[in-house]
């Protein structure tokens, strides 16, 4: 069997307890706010690594935002990744889960020469779960969702995965290359290697591409090509629970607890 690629997708998010939305816009605030690497995608990143210690070969990582997103592509190389690319342009900028997929596709595009895509099942910010679709379309290639584990099948060009099922779980079956997004919690990310870290600041390959240099529509990226559009944003209400405290002494307490609940059984 030759050695794989395998293509790690990522995407830097707020914090959740620090995200804002423009009034005017609806589009994510990033000013001062603090970002992470999107949690499942860390998992993704972890299996990648994974089935390169088992298989040999090499773990690109490939993120789209702005240029401050390359500190945390140097942290993925820290961790195990032998290269990196970050899509990087103003006209990128406020695109929707489709025009995120068709500049992540046409990035990986150029990259060619992939065995395996792996993607967080879903973003923290959007958690819509349609970007690795929508990547596996543009590319066409073969998709599996919410992949809980991930073997490559020596010499039979295939990919088999576990998903878990409400009651149970399916293992299928896809052909290479694939497209797959792994399940949150799936795995546990490893630290960074502490030997790696000053290479990977230093001179870890990573590379910036613009809307020029991956050949994309301009009709395709950023807002232009973003046919969702978001007409407002509210903080949902919260219900309460009701609340009744119970007197008396402990027996006749447990009394009137169990009236009340006679009703629901």
């Amino acid at each position: 069997m030759r050695p794989l690629h395998i293509i790690a997708c990522v995407k830097v998010v707020p914090k959740p307890e620090e995200i804002r939305v423009d009034s005017e816009t609806w589009t994510i605030q990033r000013d001062g706010v603090r970002s992470e690497i999107n949690p499942p995608d860390m998992n993704a990143l972890e299996m990648a690594l994974a089935l390169k210690e088992q298989h040999g070969g090499r773990v690109t990582v490939v993120a789209m935002g702005p240029p401050t997103f390359v500190l945390y592509l140097r942290l993925a190389l820290a961790m195990g990744a032998d290269e990196a690319y970050l899509l990087s342009d103003r006209a990128f900028a406020g695109a929707d889960t489709l025009a995120t997929s068709y500049t992540l596709a046409q990035g990986i595009r150029k990259i060619g020469d992939y065995d395996l895509i792996l993607c967080g099942e879903e973003s923290s910010d959007g958690a819509t779960a349609q970007v690795p679709p929508g990547i596996a379309e543009w590319l066409n290639t073969a998709q599996i969702t919410y992949a809980e584990d991930l073997e490559v099948l020596p010499g039979s060009g295939m990919v088999k995965a576990r998903r878990e099922l409400t009651g149970g779980y399916e293992v299928i079956q896809a052909p290479l290359p694939c497209v797959a997004s792994v399940k949150a919690g799936a795995n546990e990310p490893r630290f960074m290697d502490m030997e790696r870290k000053a290479w990977a600041e230093a001179e870890g390959p990573l590379t910036v591409w613009t809307a020029t240099d991956i050949d994309v529509d301009p009709e395709m990226i950023g807002l232009p090509g973003s046919p969702t559009i978001v007409d407002g944003v509210a903080q949902a209400e919260a219900s309460e629970r009701k609340r009744e405290f119970l007197a008396g002494t402990p027996e006749e307490q447990a009394q009137a607890l169990v009236e009340r609940l006679r009703a629901y059984l």
